[in-house]
């Protein structure tokens, strides 16, 4: 009873409170707060620096990183076009990887100190700060760690010529997610594709988090059902 009567000091650094919210943390998380003003993480001022990432770091970071694995497998002997092949199914690849990780683990439902903490750092301060343009996309440092992770796996199922332009493509598919999750929130398209795709999201957001869980494509909440309601006609700038 103690957690639940806890009150977020939103002018306090947010990161060590939250975690005490215990099982109201999931209502709390879930009651965004529109402002572009990128609220206090930590009272370090380090720390702080590490949770804020501008959208462009992304594409020139990782962009270089992409030519450079998919270059690989070309001088291997790879033919430009099975690279270039093997390049596009690392990016149809990253489209599931993004579903899924979107669904089942940035969305999982916490109640501990640990476990609301973990969650708002990863997803949480993401739908409680919807427009905070500095922690919209992926730090860095957590990207290069998961790449490495991932460049290990796929060495280990995929031909070892193909093995670069796979993870290549992953990696440019997850540039690809992250400008384009920036851009639906802070862009106002007028129509078409990006239109859908931002409608899809803002209702994600501020009508039922538990749908729509794509961000590049809908194909996957097509497939598994997790589609918003085609009647939601609203967008939210």
């Amino acid at each position: 009873m103690a957690n639940q009567a806890f009150s977020v000091d939103l002018n306090k650094p947010l990161v060590f409170q939250v975690g005490r919210l215990g099982e109201a943390y999931e209502e709390w998380v879930h009651q965004p707060i529109i402002t572009k003003q990128p609220p206090r993480f930590f009272a370090n001022g380090l720390m702080e620096f590490f949770t804020r990432t501008p959208w462009w770091a992304v594409p020139l970071i990782w962009l270089p990183v992409v030519c450079c694995f998919v270059l690989s497998s070309v001088q291997t002997g790879t033919p430009i076009h099975f690279a270039a092949a093997a390049t596009a199914a690392g990016v149809f690849g990253w489209t599931l990887m993004e579903y899924t990780l979107h669904r089942f683990v940035f969305h999982i439902k916490t109640t501990s100190y640990v476990g609301n903490t973990l969650h708002y750092l990863l997803h949480g301060c993401h739908h409680k700060h919807p427009m905070d343009g500095l922690r919209l996309v992926f730090p860095p440092a957590a990207t290069a760690v998961v790449l490495m992770a991932v460049w290990n796996l796929i060495k280990l199922v995929v031909p070892a010529s193909y093995a670069p332009a796979v993870t290549g493509g992953i990696l440019l598919g997850y540039v690809m997610y992250d400008c384009t999750h920036y851009h639906l929130h802070h862009a106002k398209p007028n129509g078409g594709l990006h239109y859908q795709l931002k409608r899809f999201h803002m209702n994600h957001h501020f009508r039922n988090q538990e749908k729509g869980f794509g961000i590049t494509t809908t194909f996957w909440d097509r497939l598994f059902g997790t589609l918003p309601p085609e009647s939601t006609k609203k967008v939210t700038d």
